[in-house]
């Protein structure tokens, strides 16, 4: 007898059988999201060209040579060593890929840039089998790959080369790369930057520059997608006055000899992205690598936090963040003082962030928007709100404050939500009564 199966919508099939439907748990929950995510565009003399990548710190310590073309070490990763402090995954662009690549009679770099002439090969003969090679690929003067071949077509691409299987093998004590160079960066490449980075999540970009040009073009882009996107990140700026709670400008120059004057964007935006939804950055211990300019009067330190100005000071010994500060000067009745404080933006971008997934993925196109879905949805939000109250991101919040409501068409509801973000202490105000 043949029986009744499949999936089901309802329950109203008439033949006997087994009806199964299968269903994924839903992607999104209503939990809180991890921080640490930063995106920076970077000048690198080796690398990915012409996308977006992605490296975790444990990346960074482990395959520098491999990603960067450096050690870990080396000078030229001094600020990723900064940024990597404290953030855990970074979305790097390489603003100046599309340079020559470096090459000689046996192979071509992987990537364009100058850090290609520091690849050598070096060919001898196999110590078991004089018919063979063993053809070596050195960065500078690490062994970074092996490979013993009868002849050049046997020769397999490695991290750093790509072989020319139609060369000749003949012993070589070492044989450079050369010709190898980097592109010239312009504002197509900020652009560039900015077109292929639109689709990721992060907490902040940073960018290191020192032209005004660059750096109203990248603040346009955080406030586009703030205010028009809903897409909630800060950007790490040097010496910019934006007036706009998205954008923290760095008062501090660096020092350093041949270094830019913006190299702390580098700690900060590791220090902002890493920085927990229910913490603050104030008085923070600067414990990177740069030397940085602390020359400043009282007086110069209360002008600044007044311009908005994220800037760190000198503490004894130490080098310390003055207060957690965007470059919000501007308030109106809809935005107080609140909004100056990067604690209190972290808050609201951890909740539209997380609703924003939770919606996007668990609701959107799939729940039906009636009494019961708008339940669901309350629900949740207020769920994922409790968790930041539990954890003192926000305080005396209750699911009263949150309503979910029909919109103005079919498809639309409408959220009504009051938080109340919890600051860390910064001031002290005492009173001693002395008898």
């Amino acid at each position: 007898m043949a029986l009744g199966g499949g999936s089901f919508t309802v329950q109203n099939k008439k033949l006997p059988g087994a009806y199964i439907n299968f269903v994924s748990v839903a992607a999104a929950s209503a939990t809180l999201s991890d921080r640490g995510v930063a995106t920076m565009p970077l000048e690198l003399d080796w690398g990915k060209e012409g996308e977006v990548f992605e490296v975790t710190n444990e990346d960074f310590q482990k395959n520098t040579l491999k990603i960067f073309g450096y050690a870990y070490d080396h000078v030229k990763m001094k600020g990723l060593r900064d940024l990597f402090l404290n953030a855990k995954t970074l979305y790097v662009y390489r603003l100046n890929g599309g340079g020559t690549k470096a090459s000689n009679t046996y192979a071509e770099a992987l990537y364009g840039g100058t850090r290609g002439n520091d690849l050598k090969i070096v060919i001898q003969t196999n110590a078991d089998d004089d018919e063979k090679f063993d053809v070596k690929t050195l960065m500078g003067t690490t062994e970074v790959d092996s490979q013993t071949v009868s002849a050049a077509s046997e020769l397999v691409a490695n991290d750093y080369v790509k072989f020319k299987t139609e060369a000749d093998l003949a012993v070589t004590a070492s044989t450079p790369l050369t010709g190898g160079t980097n592109k010239t960066v312009d504002g197509t490449a900020h652009q560039s930057y900015l077109d292929k980075i639109q689709p990721y999540s992060y907490n902040t970009m940073g960018v290191v520059v020192t032209d005004d040009t660059t750096k109203k073009l990248y603040a346009s882009f955080n406030k586009r997608l703030r205010d028009e996107m809903g897409i909630k990140f800060q950007l790490v700026l040097h010496n910019h006055a934006a007036d706009y709670m998205g954008v923290i400008s760095i008062k501090n120059n660096v020092t350093d000899s041949g270094e830019s004057a913006a190299s702390l964007v580098y700690w900060v935006t590791g220090l902002e992205a890493g920085c927990a939804v229910n913490k603050s950055c104030q008085n923070r211990l600067y414990d990177g690598e740069f030397t940085v300019d602390t020359d400043f009067t009282q007086t110069e330190l209360e002008q600044a936090i007044d311009a908005g100005e994220f800037v760190l000071h000198q503490v004894n010994s130490d080098v310390r963040v003055l207060d957690d500060i965007n470059t919000m000067v501007t308030t109106s009745d809809t935005q107080g003082d609140v909004f100056k404080d990067n604690q209190t933006i972290r808050v609201i971008d951890q909740i539209a962030n997380d609703i924003a997934v939770v919606f996007n993925t668990k609701y959107l196109g799939t729940v039906p928007n009636d009494e019961a879905g708008r339940l669901s949805l309350w629900s949740d939000i207020v769920k994922h709100h409790q968790e930041l109250q539990d954890i003192r991101a926000i305080e005396n919040f209750s699911d009263s404050d949150v309503s979910v409501e029909a919109g103005n068409d079919k498809k639309s509801v409408a959220v009504n939500d009051a938080v109340q973000p919890v600051n860390a202490m910064g001031k002290l105000y005492m009173t001693v009564q002395v008898s």
